[in-house]
């Protein structure tokens, strides 16, 4: 059984003292695939170095994660964007993220926020990448950029969903995207698995784990990472009625979709 982890921040602090074995865990536990998302200028290159010590396991998503955007976002894109159109960068980069809008904390940065979110679309549009997409307390505010260039994405990944059917309806009326779905589904209040079971096909489905947050049940509390996405997997097919390998199967035919330029 083989499938790949479209979210994990394996680059981080976290990882520093055991990240080889982590990745080897990853290997054992059946990941193909991991894909690791940069949030500001500085983890661009942690990113791209984390993937590089991993070829054909690890690829690199870049972009500026909305608590990152503050009143010097324009210089930030800059920086980002000229790595990312760098020959050999941009060889690699799979999708533009983690970028979107966050209003969770603090709406200090709101204006900065949308206008350093339509800026990444239209990196996502000109390069014909994907985005990969956070998004918290600001889906009208996603979904109105997003509609202006809807017939030029060409698709993306909707991070961490934990929403409600009329959520789901609306994010997945987008052509191309896909939910990603990690350890929240396997929490004991969530209520995920009833969503997904009535409202969403498992073919607009990915995994993901979010790694080092938000570890699935059992390992709840603990640091998260590749290896326990089996947790998530196990959920999503007593969700859907089917087997393991089934969901191992159809995520893995939906993360190709998405991502054209993966490696098979």
């Amino acid at each position: 059984m083989r499938f790949v982890d479209t979210h994990a921040h394996l680059d981080g602090e976290e990882f520093a003292d055991d990240r080889r074995e982590v990745m080897q865990r990853a290997m054992e536990a059946g990941v193909d695939k991991v894909l690791i998302p940069a949030i500001d200028v500085a983890s661009t290159q942690t990113v791209l170095d984390t993937c590089n010590q991993y070829p054909g396991f690890a690829f690199p998503m870049l972009g500026l994660h909305p608590e990152e955007v503050k009143d010097d976002w324009e210089e930030q894109l800059n920086a980002i964007w000229q790595v990312i159109v760098r020959p050999e960068v941009r060889e690699m980069v799979v999708a533009i993220g983690e970028v979107g809008i966050d209003y969770y904390w603090s709406r200090e940065f709101e204006e900065q926020q949308v206008l350093a979110f339509e800026r990444q679309v239209q990196w996502a549009v000109d390069l014909q990448l994907p985005l990969m997409i956070h998004c918290r307390k600001g889906q009208q505010e996603v979904t109105r950029v997003l509609r202006k260039y809807q017939d030029r994405l060409s698709g993306g990944v909707f991070h961490c969903f934990t929403g409600n059917a009329f959520e789901a309806a609306e994010l997945l009326s987008f052509p191309g995207f896909v939910l990603g779905i990690g350890g929240v589904l396997t929490f004991k209040k969530s209520h995920l698995p009833e969503v997904l079971a009535e409202n969403v096909p498992l073919e607009r489905i990915v995994l993901e784990t979010d790694a080092p947050y938000m570890a699935p049940v059992p390992m709840r509390g603990k640091r998260n990472e590749s290896a326990f996405l089996l947790h998530v997997i196990s959920k999503l097919a007593a969700c859907y009625g089917v087997d393991d390998e089934e969901v191992a199967r159809q995520t893995t035919i939906n993360v190709r979709r998405v991502f054209t330029n993966l490696p098979s």
